[in-house]
């Protein structure tokens, strides 16, 4: 009976410890899901891709300059005026052998002083909207639904963000543009013996504004949207598509982990998609940013007048050196902005 009475009792108390230890590693897994899935879309990812955007941006004026020099050169030239000199390779030996290295990166002033914010604000205003993007495909949805759902966004929903970052962006590069548009026609003038008006970044703002107000250091606004709204669709939207593509390939194909080499193959690739679809409009925005005032009434006469001259094909016109300096410049950006994201991984 005692030892009845014993085994029965020790019965329960095992049936206990079974009921309770399958419950104890079940509860935390969920908490550690909802923590990864809560504190991923922070401010402080914001701030990293602010900054991160920032190093990315100050390496793409870097290697690209000399090559947008000959691009803008290439787009405000005459007609008429296409010689062996003219071609891209033409245009760098001549420029390097006249004015040297120095030459090669006249105005670069302005798009490092105000490129770098500004592709950091591009790259901000990306994360805003993806989220925003992300919010309205969630819609619907409790906090809970929303915190233990896996969202992940379509190249649809991508592209959407990408527009969307092209809008507060362009506050910054309209005045930019501008201004190193100016510097660098000036030089072609003094090159062919033409007299310098503008000494600098800062003397040809300040007469810019001088002469026409804020209206004419802004002057060429709506073109400059019209060529980066597209332009920055295709830039997102490809260098995410790649990503995707070549992560799969990678041994190691978490999200985000790529290497070297495929950060600056999806860079590259990125920036030549980016100024195939957005030439036109910067041709168009050169041409009326660097014109005497008077000479276009605006964006659509210019777009007329160079039809008129130029056909068609004028659109596209130094879209070659835009391509050829596109891979380097847009592979050095993405190459910076996520080296600079990785390094900044305590922020998250």
């Amino acid at each position: 009976m005692s030892s009845a009475t014993s085994s029965s009792e020790s019965t329960p108390t095992m049936v206990t410890k079974l009921e309770t230890k399958p419950t104890i590693p079940a509860s935390p897994p969920p908490t550690l899901e909802e923590k990864t899935v809560e504190q991923s879309p922070k401010s402080e990812s914001a701030l990293k891709s602010f900054i991160s955007g920032g190093v990315g941006g100050a390496c793409c004026v870097l290697v690209g300059h000399p090559l947008d020099l000959v691009k803008v050169r290439m787009q405000t030239a005459s007609a008429g005026a296409a010689t062996s000199s003219n071609s891209v390779f033409g245009m760098l030996s001549n420029t390097l052998r006249k004015e040297g290295v120095r030459g090669l990166f006249r105005g670069v002033s302005a798009p490092l002083a105000t490129v770098s914010p500004a592709v950091a604000l591009s790259f901000w205003s990306y994360d805003i909207g993806q989220r925003m993007v992300k919010s309205y495909g969630q819609r619907g949805l409790t906090e809970e639904e929303k915190s233990l759902q896996s969202y992940s966004l379509s190249m649809k929903e991508i592209c959407m963000a990408g527009a969307i970052s092209a809008i507060p962006t362009t506050g910054i590069m309209a005045p930019t543009e501008r201004i190193k548009c100016l510097l660098q026609v000036q030089g072609d003038l003094v090159e062919k013996g033409g007299k310098a008006k503008y000494s600098g970044m800062t003397d040809c703002a300040k007469q810019v504004f001088k002469e026409g107000g804020i209206q004419s250091l802004y002057k060429g606004t709506v073109a400059t949207l019209a060529r980066d709204i597209p332009g920055t669709v295709a830039y997102f939207g490809t260098y995410e598509l790649i990503k995707r593509e070549l992560t799969k390939l990678q041994p190691n194909n978490k999200k985000g982990d790529l290497s070297v080499g495929a950060v600056l193959t999806a860079g590259g690739l990125a920036g030549m998609a980016c100024w195939t679809v957005g030439i036109p409009a910067d041709v168009i925005k050169s041409r009326f940013q660097t014109a005497p005032e008077g000479k276009y009434s605006g964006i659509v006469d210019v777009y007329r007048s160079l039809i008129k001259e130029e056909g068609y094909a004028g659109l596209f016109r130094g879209l070659r050196p835009a391509l050829i300096r596109a891979f380097p410049a847009n592979a050095a950006c993405f190459l910076g902005m996520e080296v600079t994201k990785n390094a900044l991984g305590f922020m998250d």
